[in-house]
């Protein structure tokens, strides 16, 4: 948060659970999910949850854009919920999968954050590298797993990765959200080309990450003009452009 963000909060409810400390903070129109030392993990607008603030989410969101027509999404790392309640509102999804690690997450984004109750969002406590191999295969997989100390180790472990693109339906698309490095990367750049065989495209943000989009198979490409079309039809919805991503889209680094 900025200087003046950190003097106009209002704590709104802070805990400890066997993962260290969580925070739910409120600036002006916006909810803050911290973990440990005032590590900002989410923003939730209060008058529209689904909204998305962070350009991270937003290139994420576009990533679910990249199916032309998804019926079921599994998220690794659920958070506040604000890009689940996005692709709930603003995709014909028909379930909804979220593996959230700490307990108390679900119940402070619904106290606190605007999750309310969706029949098609299936939200389960675990550990999403123990639970993967027992989910449902999807047209969306977001892996988003971070700490207060950054992402999970699962975003650069082999087997996992493997894993998460294994359970995908056939034309399906798993979105990362990755750290990046000093030299514009994703964080663990040669471990990603080698997983993938570098058939995936990134997509870097201001904040420092880079959203990473695979697809299902080998054979399987972007389809820039779809895309487009997509994103043209849903962004008079949004309230917030989705183009700039397009256009920082770039093939496997």
């Amino acid at each position: 948060m900025s200087e003046e963000q950190q003097i106009d909060e209002r704590l709104i409810v802070e805990e400890r659970d066997a993962f260290g400390v969580i925070r739910v903070v409120e600036c002006g129109n916006f909810r803050y999910l911290e973990f440990g030392d005032e590590v900002e993990q989410s923003c939730v607008l209060v008058q529209d949850p689904s909204w998305l603030e962070y350009d991270y989410s937003r290139a994420m969101l576009l990533g679910a854009l990249c199916h032309s027509r998804p019926r079921r999404a599994l998220f690794l790392g659920f958070g506040a919920g604000s890009l689940t309640q996005a692709c709930l509102k603003h995709l014909a999804l028909e379930e909804v999968e979220a593996i959230e690690l700490r307990p108390s997450i679900p119940r402070l984004a619904r106290d606190h954050l605007g999750l309310t109750d969706d029949p098609r969002l299936n939200l389960r406590i675990g550990d999403a590298v123990e639970e993967l191999e027992r989910c449902e295969p999807a047209d969306l997989i977001f892996l988003d797993l971070y700490t207060d100390t950054g992402p999970a180790p699962a975003h650069i472990a082999w087997n996992f990765l493997g894993t998460c693109r294994e359970r995908l339906r056939p034309g399906g698309w798993l979105v990362i959200n990755q750290w990046s490095t000093d030299d514009g990367r994703p964080l663990g750049a040669a471990l990603l080309r080698g997983r993938f065989h570098r058939h995936y495209w990134e997509c870097p943000v201001p904040e420092g990450n880079v959203i990473v989009f695979v697809p299902a198979d080998l054979d399987q490409e972007l389809n820039l003009r779809a895309l487009k079309k997509r994103v043209g039809a849903l962004e008079p919805k949004l309230g917030y452009s989705l183009r700039g991503y397009i256009d920082s889209l770039r093939p496997a680094q």
